[in-house]
């Protein structure tokens, strides 16, 4: 069988940095990616895709994207399900995301604190 996904778009909110109790990285994040045709009243409309990033992939997107940063992601689409504090079962589909690509320029807060960091050291 073949599950492979693979997407470009723009990060809808800042992805932020979770560890599991295992120590494991974790990062959720919401890609907003523009469907490739006009709806009746000639707006692209996009679709809000739930993606999940593991380990080094989670870090790394956490320290160097921020919200409407633009990237592409291959992975594999996977379904859990859990219930909530109400006792309802809650069903989720999400890319698990198995590589990514940043295709923005880095954010200028990440350029500026570079560019510190390097002052202080001599660079």
């Amino acid at each position: 069988m073949i599950n492979q996904v693979t997407l470009v778009g723009r990060l809808t909110k800042d992805p932020e940095l979770k560890k599991t109790p295992e120590g494991n990285s974790v990062a959720h994040v919401t890609l907003a990616v523009s469907r490739h045709f006009r709806n009746h009243n000639g707006e692209i409309e996009a679709d809000f895709v739930q993606c999940a990033l593991w380990r080094k992939a989670a870090e790394n997107t956490c320290q160097y994207c921020r919200k409407g940063s633009v990237v592409g992601i291959t992975g594999r689409l996977q379904t859990r399900n859990y219930e909530n504090k109400e006792g309802k079962r809650v069903y989720v589909t999400e890319v698990v995301v198995e590589t990514i690509r940043f295709l923005s320029a880095k954010p200028h807060d990440v350029v500026t604190e570079q560019k510190r960091e390097e002052a202080s050291v001599g660079i």
